[in-house]
């Protein structure tokens, strides 16, 4: 597998390239998991609200319990202290209820601030280096093979190279491809090769 260009212009460009995505990449998920900290520190408040409610309920039903106890009235008493006690559980559900939303919130902000750049770099620069890796892998592994491929690494230039670049190897440069001019078609194979950031030994 070639990873990266023979040329030492090329091959500069291509790994300061791949730092600046790696640590663009590192920085996104950073940043997200910064901002899912930040948001469900907002939880805080459910979890007051969830033991206020949970610790009134206890009150509620200890006071409740006692009262039970005294003679002839306790029953009766004791109701309005049971029913508050549900109030306390009402407190308590509704602060669960809002650490829940949070921790929503927070999930969503955070995987959102980190997959939009992460998702853009990937598209950018992931997306080119595959393909220049996959297609200097194949030329790579086409010169290895053994016989002459200068015809086909023109032909390849003929298909992948700009008008304007092939014009200056030769203005009629697919009529002296036709021909099989060796000269024309050693460079069109080079210009190949150099656009795959391959150069011969």
């Amino acid at each position: 597998m070639k990873l990266y260009s023979d040329f030492a212009a090329r091959r500069a460009r291509q790994v300061t390239a791949d730092v600046i995505a790696l640590a663009l990449v590192v920085v996104s998920i950073a940043t997200g998991v910064v901002v899912f900290s930040t948001v469900n520190q907002l939880a805080q408040f459910g979890r007051q609200m969830q033991t206020a409610g949970a610790d009134f309920r206890t009150s509620m039903s200890d006071v409740g319990d006692r009262l039970s106890g005294v003679p002839l009235i306790g029953d009766g008493i004791s109701t309005p202290f049971d029913s508050a006690s549900a109030a306390g559980d009402t407190l308590a559900a509704a602060g669960q209820t809002q650490q829940d939303l949070v921790l929503q919130a927070a999930i969503i902000l955070g995987v959102g601030v980190a997959a939009l750049p992460v998702l853009l770099v990937l598209l950018v620069w992931l997306v080119p280096r595959l393909r220049f890796i996959k297609r200097a892998s194949r030329t790579k592994a086409l010169l290895r093979s053994g016989p002459d491929t200068t015809d086909l690494l023109a032909l390849r230039a003929l298909t992948n190279q700009k008008v304007a670049v092939i014009a200056k190897v030769a203005p009629d440069a697919l009529s002296a491809w036709r021909r099989g001019d060796p000269e024309v078609m050693r460079q069109l194979a080079d210009l190949e090769l150099r656009s795959l950031g391959i150069r011969l030994p």
